[in-house]
């Protein structure tokens, strides 16, 4: 009685599903799996609590199964990954009924003895039960062994074999709705760049000393079903492997325009860590007339791993005289590590950090130390969100560079900035 209450604990202690922020990250389609984590505590749990050499997933193929999840000792007999013929070994004979799901010892059943495996391995105790999905279908295996015979082995710990295979069928499930919906996003996203999506506005940037226009930040707007606003198409793609081909997509169709600006007018694109480091941007930038008119914005919220590594693959960039802004600085602690750690030639202050700054001294303080720090390592400073005349002067007072914001201008179609970059 002793131990059926210790499995039955196991059995309710398994693990979860994974936690919603664990799925998503940008990079290409199934990036993540989300049920390996659960599965390998399976796994180990299975080979700790039975007394086992080795346990795994078999995921039936049509002529091979593979060896989706392993857990053994170093220099095992599996590996993850590896793939057998599926007619070999005892996975689909167990399904099949042609093996028992429980053998304590080899040694005594004549089929396991024919079962080459048997031998090469060897195999001395052997447990198999189906992992079958909610539609019905069989998915695989759960599978584990021993080398030596282990005569205990009984109804017990097919029980518990039972349960372990019933959320790994769990797993399965979530992982193929997620690839299911990572799929319809994926399309989602091609059909809206082939409808044209997204629609490029340029949002005018100001020198407030000369209230003169000197740049347009480029903005992404999709006006298609279903009605998301910009950074959650950006999001939806990202999470479905799609994310780099819609950034260069609108990239691209940004700086189609930049030779229809007068000379003194640069453009500026939002742009990712993981889209510099992928290599694809520098051909597109390389192509350009003028590259030393164009900016990439990276924003406080990009996420990296590697400063190193970015600053490597920017430095091509830059060698084509591409400028490097940090966006939303002020929005949090990782604008400080981008601009510590890529040395931008702009440095944006956050909308929250502009709004009513007229009326708060601890943000005309921080807006003045990141200010005076920016010109100090030749940055030059943009505040965003701009919506009033006193937010205005007040960015003057505190030797802001320039600004952007509905109370200069709103994002402009493109023959309406055009208009407007000669006339301002």
């Amino acid at each position: 009685m002793e131990t059926m209450t210790r499995y039955e604990g196991l059995a309710m202690q398994l693990p979860t599903a994974a936690p919603a922020g664990a799925l998503g990250a940008p990079g290409e389609f199934g990036r993540v799996d989300p049920a390996a984590e659960g599965i390998h505590g399976v796994l180990a749990a299975v080979r700790r609590h039975l007394g086992m050499d080795v346990a795994f997933i078999s995921h039936f193929e049509t002529e091979e199964r593979a060896f989706e999840y392993v857990d053994c000792a170093p220099n095992g007999p599996l590996r993850a990954n590896q793939r057998m013929p599926l007619s070999e070994g005892y996975c689909l004979k167990v399904v099949r009924g042609e093996l028992p799901e429980c053998i304590p010892d080899t040694s005594k059943l004549e089929a396991a003895l024919q079962i080459p495996q048997t031998a090469a391995v060897p195999i001395g105790s052997h447990l198999s039960v189906p992992v079958r999905l909610k539609d019905g279908s069989i998915y695989g295996t759960l599978c584990c062994f021993s080398y030596l015979p282990n005569p205990a082995l009984g109804e017990r710990e097919m029980r518990l074999m039972h349960a372990f295979a019933e959320v790994v069928a769990l797993r399965m499930d979530e992982r193929s709705a997620l690839q299911r919906a990572r799929e319809s996003a994926a399309r989602e996203v091609r059909q809206a760049m082939a409808q044209g999506a997204p629609r490029i506005v340029f949002q005018p940037v100001y020198s407030i000393a000369q209230r003169a226009v000197r740049a347009f930040e480029c903005l992404s707007r999709f006006d298609i079903a279903p009605k998301r606003p910009p950074d959650e198409w950006f999001r939806v793609a990202d999470e479905s492997g799609f994310g780099l081909p819609l950034e260069l997509h609108a990239i691209e169709k940004a700086l189609t325009s930049l030779d229809d600006f007068p000379g003194h007018c640069s453009l500026s694109v939002n742009c990712s860590p993981s889209l510099v480091l992928s290599g694809r941007l520098e051909p597109v930038l390389s192509a350009l007339n003028t590259p030393s008119r164009v900016t990439l914005e990276i924003t406080e919220h990009a996420i990296v791993q590697d400063y190193a590594a970015l600053a490597a693959a920017l430095a091509p960039l830059r060698a084509l005289g591409i400028g490097v802004a940090v966006d939303d600085a002020g929005a949090g602690y990782a604008s400080m590590r981008h601009i510590l750690n890529l040395a931008p030639d702009i440095i944006k202050l956050d909308m929250s950090l502009t709004r009513n700054i007229h009326e708060d001294g601890k943000r005309r303080a921080l807006a003045k130390g990141l200010t005076s720090f920016a010109h100090e390592i030749d940055s030059l400073v943009i505040a965003e969100g701009v919506e009033s005349g006193a937010e205005l002067e007040m960015l003057q007072r505190l030797d802001v560079d320039c600004a952007q914001g509905y109370f200069l201008a709103r994002p402009l179609a493109l023959q309406d900035a055009l208009t407007f970059s000669m006339t301002h």
